[in-house]
């Protein structure tokens, strides 16, 4: 008797699972297809067109870095940087819900032991017939629950969980090449105020010497008190941009400490006028973007998760296959449970039609279907936000390397200017106030000499990010 009950739920087991895989013909969900971006032409807003693929953020960023102390400063803040930890932890996180939806293709299995007692009434029914009205019932069962994925829902929520994995794998490339980017421009400006508080350094050396000189000068009556009051002041004026520069030095280096994750420190550095970055600048084709930008490639993934949300809600107007099977042991005697006369099983074979659901069914396709326009929308924008980005940086670049050629031609003239007004001064023959002004001047050129190189470096830097290097 047994042995005909195994057989029989065998067959129905086997009959079952065939008509499900037979189903699997009626499969509705659609494949994805990257929708055509017009948003790509002309992305970068160049004469110069690009027609080279390859892009400068296909260089890893030990390639565009080769100053070793920037380089050692950007592998620890790769490895302790808290918002670079936070998206790892997310990371992982959406790794478990990809294994997830995974498994939902396999039965889902349950284990049970249980020992009901009941007391029965004498005046019920039944108690009032039996001699005893207790009695005891052991069970150890296990339950099987398999839902056939017809319509392909559970592939469409499979493939939604990984597009949602990848998309936050993408968020993660995009905080690294954040944080290089955010590195190496925290890293120039410590080079840029280094060598700005070197020449306002020098430039109190001279001014101190240049208050003696304007005194004797006055002395000898070439000039009056005034003069050498204006004198005093310039040279205090300099003495005071030197303690506004070791301010910003120490507080971008607290900045630096927070970027590496580490406690607030003094951080050992190179010269600003030893850097040099990739000079090549090759943008690629405005399409590489999809392929390099993170934050692009992270909104596709939204998009295809949105598009596999709305398979999902498609397939679930459809019915639905659930097999089901029970079996174990069940006995009102413990000593008798693992007998093979306490032996049972069954399987149950349903197929559910919704037909009156509230219109939940149809909101939910509703939602899914503005939520996938959405995804598309943001993707669009992404692209357009990433081609404006690089844009930017390419004219400001383009700007900077201009601009740097007249900013030195400029300190050239000034410091001329001021050599020969001191000159003409101490003969008698120029104005001390065209000495002060010529003087004042040049120390503001040579500052900003090195902040148009920094700049250029800075630009350089975010062309790169903006291209999506920084993460491989």
């Amino acid at each position: 008797m047994i042995t005909m009950l195994k057989t029989r739920t065998f067959k129905y087991m086997v009959m079952l699972t065939v008509s499900a895989f037979s189903l699997q013909s009626c499969f509705v969900a659609k494949d994805y297809d990257r929708p055509q971006v017009e948003e790509t032409q002309n992305l970068f807003r160049t004469d110069a067109l690009p027609t080279d693929t390859l892009s400068m953020a296909d260089l890893s960023w030990k390639e565009l870095f080769t100053d070793p102390y920037l380089v050692q400063y950007i592998e620890t803040g790769l490895q302790n940087n808290i918002d670079i930890r936070v998206a790892m932890q997310q990371v992982l996180a959406a790794e478990a819900y990809v294994k997830q939806g995974k498994a939902a293709f396999f039965p889902s299995i349950n284990g049970n032991a249980s020992v009901t007692h009941q007391e029965m009434s004498k005046n019920s029914q039944l108690g009032s017939f039996l001699s005893s009205r207790s009695s005891d019932q052991f069970d150890l069962t296990a339950s099987l629950s398999w839902e056939a994925d017809i319509w392909g829902k559970i592939r469409s929520n499979k493939r939604a969980s990984e597009a949602d994995y990848l998309r936050i794998v993408a968020a993660h490339q995009a905080v690294k090449s954040r944080l290089v980017s955010d590195i190496a421009a925290t890293y120039y400006q410590m080079l840029a105020l280094d060598a700005q508080l070197e020449i306002t350094k020098k430039t109190v050396i001279v001014r101190d010497s240049s208050v003696s000189t304007i005194q004797a000068l006055k002395d000898a009556g070439n000039v009056n008190q005034v003069a050498v009051d204006q004198n005093i002041a310039q040279y205090n004026q300099a003495r005071a941009l030197v303690v506004d520069l070791e301010t910003a030095i120490f507080q971008t280096e607290n900045v630096m400490s927070i970027l590496l994750g580490q406690q607030p420190q003094k951080y050992a550095r190179g010269i600003l006028d030893e850097q040099r970055l990739q000079s090549d600048l090759k943008l690629g084709v405005p399409s590489t973007l999809l392929r390099n930008r993170p934050d692009v490639i992270s909104a596709e993934y939204n998009l295809v998760r949105a598009f596999e949300m709305t398979n999902v809600a498609r397939s679930s107007f459809y019915p639905s296959l659930t097999i089901s099977a029970a079996g174990g042991f069940q006995s009102l005697e413990l000593d008798q449970l693992l007998n093979t006369n306490s032996l049972f099983a069954n399987i149950v074979g349903g197929l559910a039609q919704p037909i009156f659901n509230q219109r939940k069914l149809r909101t939910q396709k509703e939602v899914a279907d503005a939520q996938q326009e959405q995804a598309l929308l943001e993707f669009k924008r992404s692209l357009l936000v990433a081609g404006n980005e690089v844009s930017n940086a390419l004219y400001a670049y383009n700007a900077e390397t201009r601009k740097f050629e007249f900013r030195l031609l400029e300190v050239e003239a000034l410091r001329n200017a001021e050599r020969n007004s001191s000159e003409l001064l101490k003969s008698g023959f120029a104005n001390y106030l065209d000495l002060l002004i010529t003087r004042q001047s040049a120390l503001n050129s040579e500052l900003n000499v090195i902040d148009s190189k920094l700049q250029q470096l800075l630009t350089i830097v975010e062309l790169y990010e903006a291209l999506g290097g920084g993460w491989k």
